[in-house]
């Protein structure tokens, strides 16, 4: 086989109803766990910038805005979550017309989409910032300048994950990473273009974030075009059909999981907003580092919902058992692994961020609470993945709704009431991660029950 040839297999979507199970998911993990990394660097560089060349006020503006966002951004994640369950099992099943179908149909959900968050988005920043306690002055001017730019720059985020969920549908996340690598790099030079140099706080690193995802869109769409040999992207299969509804039927709940999420962030931010800039610029920090620490358990995740869908579109079913145990394994492993490293030199990454030595120790302090708290969502991410890629979105969803609204916002408002003293007057601000670690740990215990009932394989025949 030329280079050439080799090259252009590399890049090209794999089949993952073939082969053995560990293989397939790990060619699938492994690039998509380097481009969840990538891309989680968009928000951290944006918060190393500012806390460098802006101040601690700046980070607790930009994390601030962050469950503004995640709100928000419901909508994409269920449109991506259902584009890529359909697309993993029209592309396993090799029907090029519902394939095709289902692309172009997202495409034009995608811009309706976009138009909906941009309007919405802007309308609600203010008020919003206002219902949680956001300190008036900079912070809030700092959030709203953030907020405002990445809705009105939706666009391009909307269309980069929609198109990159379409390439991992069909086991391609290679080019998906390639674009997003290139994206990030833009990244940090404009972040520091815009900060450093231009002097333009937060608004800039917002503006670079904006235009840097705008590119990866466009790449992730050209590749697309290239891609005649696996589906067709026609006219006709733009206009919305019942594929358009399908994928918001498997999306809405994942959506709303997202949604249920990001109230239940909102309702601790208002919490974490009461305990002063201190404690909010030491939980973005943690937020951070907590991003990496997730990547290996959202990756694995993405990656048995996209070996699940294709196998079932195969109608391989015979292959979801020991995908299921091969890929939890390998998730649990990688998220350990990332957890050691995170805890041996996480004093040195909370550095990063801000030089003030309370604010790093009080952020390594949170991180050490929510440590075992990882591996426990590596197992829940794997076995929600199989459930969403059997079609089943609503399992999850429930799930979450229970150990987020239901546990975790009462559990940290409750340690903040008790722990109450004439020295914390509001409570101790340790309840913040407490809460988190508990709610990871008893979602584990259900997706565990849940995934045995086995009650899930159910949606399978749905397809």
């Amino acid at each position: 086989m030329s280079f050439m040839q080799s090259m252009k297999t590399f890049f090209s979507p794999k089949d993952m109803s073939v082969g053995r199970p560990a293989v397939r998911i790990a060619e699938f993990a492994i690039p998509m766990l380097i481009g969840n990394i990538a891309q989680q660097l968009y928000n951290t560089v944006d918060t190393i910038v500012v806390g460098k060349y802006v101040g601690d006020g700046a980070i607790a503006a930009v994390g601030g805005a962050g469950p503004v966002l995640n709100l928000m951004f419901a909508l994409l994640i269920g449109l991506s979550t259902g584009v890529g369950i359909l697309v993993s099992q029209y592309f396993g099943a090799n029907d090029r017309v519902n394939l095709s179908t289902t692309i172009c149909n997202a495409i034009t959900l995608s811009a309706i989409g976009s138009v909906i968050i941009m309007i919405l988005g802007s309308l609600i920043t203010t008020p919003l910032l206002k219902m949680l306690d956001t300190p008036e002055g900079d912070i809030f001017r700092w959030s709203s300048d953030y907020l405002t730019v990445c809705f009105l720059g939706i666009i391009g985020t909307f269309y980069y994950n929609i198109l990159s969920g379409i390439l991992r549908g069909m086991g391609d996340s290679v080019s998906a990473l390639g674009f997003l690598l290139i994206s990030a790099t833009l990244n940090i030079g404009l972040d520091l273009l815009f900060v450093a140099v231009f002097r333009m706080e937060v608004f800039g690193v917002a503006l670079a974030t904006v235009i840097s995802q705008a590119i990866s869109a466009i790449c992730c769409y050209i590749k697309m075009l290239h891609m005649r040999e696996v589906f067709d992207i026609k006219r006709k299969y733009f206009r919305l059909t019942g594929l358009a509804v399908q994928t918001l039927r498997l999306g809405i709940p994942s959506g709303l999981t997202q949604a249920i999420f990001s109230f239940a962030m909102l309702a601790v931010q208002r919490l974490t907003n009461s305990f002063g800039d201190a404690v909010m610029a030491a939980n973005v920090v943690v937020m951070r580092v907590d991003g990496f620490a997730m990547m290996p358990n959202f990756s694995f995740g993405q990656a048995m919902t996209m070996y699940t869908g294709q196998n079932v579109g195969a109608k391989k079913l015979d292959r979801l058992k020991s995908g299921t145990v091969q890929g939890t394994v390998m998730a649990v492993s990688v998220s350990a692994f990332f957890l050691i490293l995170i805890m041996m030199f996480g004093h040195g990454l909370m550095g990063l961020f801000t030089d003030t030595e309370e604010l790093i120790d009080m952020s390594y302090g949170m991180m050490s609470i929510l440590a075992v708290g990882y591996v426990a969502m590596a197992v829940t991410q794997s076995l929600a993945g199989v459930m969403r890629g059997a079609g089943d979105t609503m399992t999850p969803m429930w799930i979450s709704l229970l150990t987020t609204i239901v546990l975790r916002v009462p559990i940290a408002y409750g340690i903040a009431y008790i722990t109450r003293s004439p020295e914390l007057p509001l409570g101790n601000y340790r309840c913040i991660p407490i809460s988190l670690l508990i709610s990871w740990i008893v979602g584990m215990i259900i997706h565990i029950v849940v995934y045995l009932m086995g009650r899930w394989k159910r949606r399978i025949s749905e397809f």
